[in-house]
């Protein structure tokens, strides 16, 4: 058992190890273009070949790819983060225990609507911004649960400027949690301040199973 353990956790470094490695080519490429089909062909060879992947076995099988947007220019901003009502949530796991998150802030999406931005308030801090749209489980759509767009504690971030107060925000690069691969994960999801009733059809999108 402590073996298996072990061999475990190391698995999951490595993943996230090659996550953070991932964002930062992202910030080295030479185009947003260049740098979504970095990402697109990274994520989708981790999913595929990873030890710590989220997919199940029968679906790695039949696995030809993650179903990925085209990389769209209008879905990429530089946002202030602007005051918000205090709040938070808690979030029990099976692993983690409880992981508290304290909203800080928000981000006004021009033609969009209003995002949370959360901190992680356990042990590494982080910021984290998920986000549920109007396509949210829809037939073709995206995942039920929503997406994230940043998750820093776990290397998704395409970057901030603490002077001006900004944060990038690149909805061609929101992912699905991986419960939306594997229900065994338990996964933090939108909350009411995250939801979008504008339709969101970039990023990556969600053809599996249903919630």
């Amino acid at each position: 058992m402590i073996a298996t353990n072990a061999r475990t956790a190391t698995e999951v470094v490595d993943w996230r190890r090659r996550v953070f490695a991932l964002y930062a080519a992202v910030w080295r490429a030479d185009s947003p273009e260049d740098a979504h089909e970095l990402w697109r062909i990274e994520r989708d060879d981790l999913m595929l070949r990873h030890p710590a992947t989220p997919l199940l076995p029968e679906d790695r099988a039949l696995f030809e790819g993650l179903s990925i947007a085209s990389d769209d220019a209008e879905w990429r901003f530089e946002l202030p983060i602007l005051p918000a009502d205090p709040g938070g949530f808690e979030f029990a796991t099976g692993t983690d225990g409880v992981v508290p998150f304290e909203r800080i802030g928000k981000v006004e999406i021009p033609d969009v609507g209003a995002l949370d931005v959360w901190r992680l308030m356990s042990y590494g801090g982080g910021l984290f911004i998920p986000v549920r749209d109007a396509l949210a489980g829809q037939p073709g759509g995206t995942y039920g649960g929503g997406r994230y767009l940043i998750d820093t504690i776990k290397g998704a971030d395409l970057g901030s400027d603490a002077e001006r107060g900004t944060i990038v925000l690149d909805f061609n690069f929101a992912y699905n949690p991986s419960c939306a691969y594997d229900p065994a994960w338990a996964c933090p999801l939108a909350q009411p301040g995250n939801v979008l009733s504008a339709a969101v059809p970039v990023g990556e999108l969600y053809s599996g199973r249903t919630d």
